[in-house]
């Protein structure tokens, strides 16, 4: 898809000026296990094969002499109001809690304990819209390389009860539970029913196998922001008004129910 586009835009566009590349915290090996933490943008690569690699590899070798340049930008957790993107942890904290009080259920972490004592970042997905606009728009960002999270760290351990005095629930330990949400689509469908919410279904609302995998992050997820500030970009958002600001939002297009 990048090289179509690219290629097309460069093609029949004389004034394409920058490709602002969305990468993430794969591009540390995030994935594979834990690695090297706070991650700077200048850390060297994991083996390969690696899909961030090869897109900023092509974007970098394509621009050599042209008119236009790249910029790369790398959040963690991205969290937004789009309902509808599954792989959007706001909305799997969201489901899972109204799932469980819709159950009688306390809210307990679904993941392991280590994982809910690491530490662990998120994106609001308007500071990162900022963060493309800002990266595009500057020509100091030329070829340059950004981690944008929004600023702060948090823990599993902090949040956790908090999520369950939004939602006006009893809070528990954690208790690691595999496929944690694998066969609730029944309790989904009552929901929708019972409050008219919107009909989405359950495996479009939600990402179950992504909320499980990052419910079990038995280490740290943390990347080095200090060179996005040095070039410029000074935004930064609260991680936990973040999560009650998007909750608050699902309430109020029916995504989820004011309770």
């Amino acid at each position: 898809m990048l090289t179509n586009v690219v290629e097309v835009v460069e093609r029949f566009s004389k004034k394409l000026r920058k490709v602002v590349l969305l990468e993430g915290a794969k591009y540390y090996g995030a994935h594979l296990g834990p690695y090297k933490t706070p991650a700077k943008e200048n850390d060297p690569r994991h083996l390969p094969p690696n899909f961030y690699y090869d897109q900023q590899d092509y974007l970098e070798e394509r621009s050599v002499g042209k008119s236009w340049s790249w910029s790369a930008l790398r959040p963690s957790l991205i969290c937004g109001f789009a309902v509808g993107n599954p792989m959007n942890m706001a909305t799997v904290i969201a489901v899972y809690a109204l799932l469980c009080r819709e159950m009688g259920l306390p809210l307990r972490f679904p993941g392991s304990t280590k994982a809910y004592n690491a530490l662990m970042e998120m994106t609001d997905a308007e500071l990162l819209a900022k963060a493309v606009v800002w990266a595009g728009e500057n020509d100091g960002c030329d070829r340059q390389a950004f981690n944008i999270t929004n600023g702060d760290f948090n823990r599993w351990t902090n949040l956790w009860p908090r999520v369950a005095e939004f939602f006006k629930m009893d809070y528990a330990p954690p208790q690691r539970y595999p496929e944690f949400m694998s066969d609730k689509e029944p309790v989904w469908t009552r929901l929708v029913k019972k409050y008219d919410l919107l009909e989405y279904s359950f495996k479009d609302a939600v990402s179950w196998p992504f909320g499980e995998a990052v419910f079990n992050l038995e280490y740290d997820v943390m990347s080095h922001t200090t060179k996005s500030r040095q070039y410029g970009f000074l935004e930064w958002v609260d991680t936990e008004e973040m999560l009650f600001r998007l909750f608050a939002q699902f309430q109020k297009t029916r995504f989820i129910p004011s309770i």
